[in-house]
């Protein structure tokens, strides 16, 4: 009977997920050589080809795609079981960023799990625009920073997943007929507010801003009281608001694509205790 090797399993995937043996040898902490290596020896145990080797890029092959979930579960099961019976040594501390947008769905979701598994382990979370957490001045006072991008590239580092931007609103009220358009939205340098001014400006629609807040809570708070509708990543969505419908008329609201979420960190230079939650954030969004 011949054993995975759980290197070579991690490397796979990791690779498939980013589409770059150099992106995935950068987030494992490896070289490019040894990732590579790990990926050979793992297609020699398996017998078969798990990747369609182009000159710029790499594909899944068909037994690539059958492997991967498998592979992914396999980790999945692996790293639990080291966790069962690492909680109690693990121990540091922990300072992570998050977007202000993800602060009310994250929070009780992951952190307050991760903090409950691991009480040795002193984390702090600070919730700001994305764009002030991955700026030169600030990046760098973060062990990890859940980081939220405009383009969308499956070679991104760190990548965890797309998320899909939708209109909402209160279930009570409807606003989105209205000239011009309400709007409740976070302040210049947010994301969201950023693709739906622009998504707006370029059917020729007309809008104004009713309501500024920083924070999903108080956007949530001026919807539910019918002040204006606003943007939000489909997974954030809090079960008191609806979820509108976009159109390609003039007066309907335009489709805004979606948004990449990716966690970066320097993974050559990570804790144990970093790792850890980087495993807990990624498992809760994919």
């Amino acid at each position: 009977m011949r054993n995975l090797p759980i290197d070579a399993l991690r490397a796979f995937v990791v690779t498939a997920e980013l589409g770059s043996v150099t992106a995935a040898a950068e987030q494992l902490g490896r070289s490019q050589p040894a990732t590579s290596l790990q990926i050979k020896k793992l297609e020699d145990v398996l017998g078969t080809e798990l990747f369609l080797r182009m000159k710029r890029s790499l594909r899944l092959s068909s037994d690539g795609r059958s492997a991967f979930d498998q592979a992914r579960e396999i980790l999945s099961l692996n790293d639990k079981l080291v966790a069962d019976f690492s909680r109690a040594e693990l121990a540091g501390q922990i300072r992570l960023g998050i977007p202000s947008e993800f602060a009310t769905t994250l929070l009780p979701k992951i952190i307050g799990r991760f903090a409950s598994a691991y009480p040795n382990v002193a984390l702090e979370v600070v919730s700001d625009l994305c764009s002030k957490l991955l700026s030169p001045e600030h990046r760098s006072q973060y062990d990890l920073v859940l980081a939220l991008h405009d383009e969308q590239s499956s070679k991104r580092r760190g990548l965890i997943r797309s998320d899909e931007l939708v209109w909402v609103g209160s279930a009570e009220h409807e606003l989105q007929k209205q000239t011009p358009l309400p709007l409740v939205l976070a302040q210049d340098g947010c994301l969201y507010r950023k693709r739906t001014l622009h998504g707006l400006n370029k059917i020729g629609r007309a809008w104004r801003i009713v309501h500024t807040n920083p924070d999903l809570s108080g956007i949530e708070a001026a919807l539910q009281e019918g002040l204006g509708i606003t943007v939000l990543a489909r997974s954030t969505v809090p079960a008191s608001l609806k979820i509108l419908a976009s159109g390609s008329a003039k007066d309907s609201l335009p489709a805004l694509g979606a948004i990449d979420i990716s966690l970066q960190y320097k993974k050559s230079g990570a804790s144990q205790a970093t790792e850890r939650l980087a495993e807990f954030i990624r498992a809760s969004l994919v």
